[in-house]
């Protein structure tokens, strides 16, 4: 896996971790580490595979936007799957809040980076 991937992959986890934390955080449910993991397990699943499918059917890493809606889709479908069969519950708003979220998240990760990489060539 290149550097970039790698690298990718890494903060996609972390914004994913963050975004359970936030989560957690504004409900206040006990120990804030463990209770975010609780919470980001689904969802790093989800990623897991979103990743491995564009890396299998793409034959690209996930670094762009459209890599990232395939992404995005994985981590919020399988991660409310896998809340379900678990027992934490996918409440409609949770799904709301958590679809919009990891979208800006993952997305938005996406754009920056694509961003930064246009204005390092350009200088």
């Amino acid at each position: 896996m290149p550097r970039s991937a790698a690298t990718a992959l890494a903060v996609d986890a972390l914004l994913v971790v963050v975004f359970a934390a936030i989560g957690r955080a504004e409900h206040e449910r006990g120990n804030a580490i463990l209770g975010a993991l609780t919470t980001a397990w689904p969802f790093l699943v989800g990623l897991a595979v979103g990743w491995i499918l564009v890396r299998q059917l793409g034959r690209r890493w996930a670094l762009d936007l459209g890599a990232g809606i395939t992404i995005w889709i994985s981590t919020v479908f399988l991660g409310m799957v896998l809340r379900q069969v678990s027992g934490q519950g996918t409440a409609f708003s949770f799904i709301v809040v958590a679809t919009l979220v990891l979208g800006a998240f993952l997305l938005g990760a996406r754009l920056v980076r694509g961003w930064l990489a246009r204005s390092s060539l350009s200088e």
